[in-house]
């Protein structure tokens, strides 16, 4: 049985793509469920060997608003939210979310997230805003962060401050206008490619402060391989922009809803 309609935004289920996530999964998926009772949750593994689909189906069979989505091969973070989202659209929910299994993303703090989707086509929380803040980084992650946003925004022309998190909510109207059969994306660079596409179709992005937490267990999925692929991709849209611009077409978006 799936869950209640959540007031104003209808059924909601909240996308967790998880990889070598054993230490983790019960976890967040508790803290999730017990701050967001009506909502429902599809745990996403790409085959983890560590067990973590086995744990997702045991909480899936004592929860019936808990689901579990198994794939065979780890393809990226993009790879499992599209196969997510395709879940997500045939079974008809009307608000399709992105979270991470690692706490990094409080689920106390969704909240916001909810409420700012009121007025928005897509909502991101935000490190980079006026009231969000990260825990636990050495400074060197914060400028690199604080650096790759700038970039994307100076590059891309567009205005969001945290366009590479990846604590978002999306409407379904959203994602059908996003030609997702054709993202690309496979990295952690999905998040920018996403959120442009968003803009280029003329949708409302609204970004809520929230505080970024460290994760305490279990290893980072990041790597340098993923940040080079994000890198080039995010160089060669913005070279693209520029050139569209140049001969007369400048990509039509629509403006970004201030922050609460």
């Amino acid at each position: 049985m799936l869950a209640d309609h959540t007031p104003d935004l209808g059924r909601v289920v909240m996308v967790v793509p998880t990889y070598n996530e054993a230490t983790n999964v019960a976890w967040i998926v508790g803290r999730l469920r017990a701050a967001q009772p009506t909502l429902d949750v599809l745990v996403v593994d790409d085959g983890s060997p560590d067990g973590t689909g086995a744990i997702a189906d045991e909480l899936a069979a004592a929860d019936a608003q808990v689901h579990v989505l198994h794939r065979t091969t780890k393809e990226g973070l993009g790879a499992a939210y599209l196969a997510g989202f395709a879940w997500a659209l045939e079974r008809g929910y009307d608000v399709i979310g992105e979270m991470d299994a690692d706490g990094s993303h409080q689920p106390e703090q969704l909240q916001r997230l909810l409420t700012g989707l009121l007025d928005a086509d897509l909502v991101i929380g935000s490190r980079w805003v006026p009231g969000g803040s990260v825990v636990n980084w050495p400074w060197e992650r914060e400028v690199l962060s604080r650096g790759g946003n700038w970039y994307v925004r100076t590059l891309l022309g567009i205005q969001v401050r945290d366009a590479t998190a990846g604590y978002r909510l999306f409407r379904r109207t959203t994602l059908e206008k996003l030609q997702l059969e054709s993202v690309r994306s496979t990295g952690y660079v999905f998040q920018t490619d996403l959120v442009s596409r968003t803009l280029r179709a003329g949708l409302t992005v609204r970004e809520v402060p929230i505080e970024f937490v460290e994760r305490v267990r279990g290893e980072s999925k990041m790597s340098g391989q993923v940040a080079l692929e994000s890198l080039k991709r995010i160089t060669a849209w913005g070279l693209r922009e520029r050139w569209e611009q140049v001969k007369g077409r400048p990509t039509a978006q629509k403006e970004l809803v201030p922050s609460r």
